[in-house]
């Protein structure tokens, strides 16, 4: 039987891309999406044609009730899981911390962190050998603003993946010994549709000259590091934050 993969935020950018090459890669893929169901209903209909066994399910991981609905579907459909890339994640328009109110602070921490969060519980529930699964992988999708902080942009965004690092080290040690692995890629600017939900959609030609490489990555690069954590050929890499940053 094929492992099975879910990936949050599938339909665009580094989500996308790992769908991609997890579907080569031989896995079934449940596709979770918010808003974009054109998009994913697209991929869902390419990785179909290419033979792969995916599903895609509308659900904002923000809210609990949708995120056991969104697991829900997946043993219905796949009866296991094998991998869980938390990779959905929110930034807000640009601005100092001074212009933040409550409400942005709760949407940007409800998606990245307490989302993020939800759906580990519920992967960890599946996969533990303590509660009679078989082991498996979760990568979480931080970013190098958790290192490098975003200020005058996204403080928030940064906090908020500066909890998934920490996250990804206290889980990492909590199931290790329950057959789960658990890491983090920390992409650095890449070439996706975020930027424009910031309000600049060509940051990075803006900022790439500050990428020790000369320039912007591609959102593949991300998930060939992605793909490469999930696999066996890092079964002794656990609790590892894993910069695709260009060198920043």
């Amino acid at each position: 039987m094929s492992k099975v993969m879910l990936i949050t935020g599938a339909s665009r950018g580094i989500g996308a891309a790992t769908a991609r090459l997890a579907a080569a890669a031989g896995y079934a893929l449940c596709l979770n999406f918010r808003q974009r169901r054109d998009a994913a209903e697209q991929l869902l209909k390419e990785l179909r044609s290419h033979g792969a066994h995916a599903i895609a399910i509308e659900a904002d991981i923000a809210d609990e009730s949708q995120v056991v609905r969104l697991f829900g579907a997946i043993d219905a459909e796949f009866g296991r899981l094998d991998a869980l890339v938390n990779n959905a994640g929110i930034l807000e328009r640009q601005m100092r911390l001074h212009d933040m109110d409550k409400a942005r602070l709760e949407r940007v921490f409800a998606v990245n962190v307490f989302g993020s969060f939800l759906c580990a519980r519920e992967a960890v529930k599946r996969m533990s050998t303590r509660y009679g699964g078989t082991g498996g992988a979760i990568v979480n999708v931080s970013s190098i603003a958790a290192k490098l902080g975003s200020p005058n942009e996204y403080i928030d965004y940064a906090a908020a993946k500066g909890a998934i690092d920490s996250m990804t080290l206290g889980l990492a040690k909590e199931v290790a010994a329950e057959g789960i692995r658990v890491n983090a890629v920390r992409p650095g600017v890449i070439y996706t549709e975020i930027h424009a939900s910031g309000g600049e959609p060509d940051r990075i030609e803006r900022i790439r000259s500050s990428v020790p490489m000369g320039r912007g990555g591609e959102a593949l690069e991300v998930a060939q590091a992605i793909l490469w954590l999930v696999s066996d050929k890092a079964s002794y890499t656990s609790g590892a934050l894993l910069d695709v940053s260009g060198g920043r």
